[in-house]
């Protein structure tokens, strides 16, 4: 078990220089843990005791309003880090986490990982440039939440999942998560109604199909050309 978890590790952009004493330390305090999906790794507002990376699969922090309406983070694919923002210092956790897809996650204790961090400035020094990364990518769907109608959200949180999270095959690209029409709805901000009618208005032109095992973007290139071009047409909400 522990050589399989020093491999997983190896496979984490952060750890990527690590000797193999580090790899070997680092491995020494992590747990590797399956999830199904839609299970919950950990809820807003409790104490944080482990850090988590994705060793495979797919997760989505949120937040939800006093409403109850749940407002999508982020999506955390293969070697992400989460949370970036609670190491050194007593914050709770910011946000709810959930897996969409079924997942194996590298568990390590936060006072555990935060000693190995200060022995090891490497990994630290990347953990910064993340957490810099995480701040401009805020920023960016901030920017375009006030900038774009939710017509045009969507197909740019479409064009985002093809570009990171997508296999070409083909000229295709194939997105392997079981996202529903809500999940989409909840990370740009619109109404189930309003995905629902672009993700059938992009199937009537080719642009895309649904499938047991996710979403195929048949004609990358039309999604890509549609960004921006006529957003306003479903885009209400």
């Amino acid at each position: 078990m522990g050589q399989h978890i020093r491999d997983m590790l190896r496979q984490i952009e952060l750890f990527r220089d690590l000797t193999e004493d580090g790899l070997h330390q680092l491995a020494s305090i992590t747990l590797r843990r399956s999830f199904g999906r839609k299970e919950t790794v950990f809820t807003e507002g409790t104490e944080v005791e482990t850090i988590w990376f994705v060793a495979g699969g797919l997760v989505k922090t949120f937040k939800t309003d006093e409403s109850g309406r749940e407002r999508i983070v982020s999506i955390l694919r293969e070697g992400d880090m989460f949370p970036h923002t609670v190491l050194f210092g007593d914050q709770p956790y910011p946000a709810s986490a959930e897996t969409i897809a079924p997942s194996v996650l590298l568990a390590m204790p936060k006072r555990a990982f935060e000693y190995f961090l200060e022995r090891h400035p490497g990994p630290m020094r990347r953990i910064v440039r993340a957490m810099s990364d995480k701040i401009v990518e805020l920023q960016k769907r901030l920017q375009e939440a006030g900038a774009f109608d939710a017509h045009d959200r969507g197909l740019r949180f479409l064009a985002d999942l093809a570009e990171h999270c997508g296999e070409r095959r083909g000229g295709a690209i194939h997105i392997r998560m079981h996202l529903t029409h809500q999940d989409i709805a909840n990370a740009i901000g619109t109404s189930r109604e309003t995905v629902s009618r672009m993700l059938n208005r992009l199937k009537r032109e080719g642009v895309l199909e649904a499938r047991r095992t996710g979403i195929v973007i048949l004609d990358p290139e039309a999604l890509r050309r549609q960004i921006g071009a006529d957003g306003g047409a479903d885009g209400a909400g």
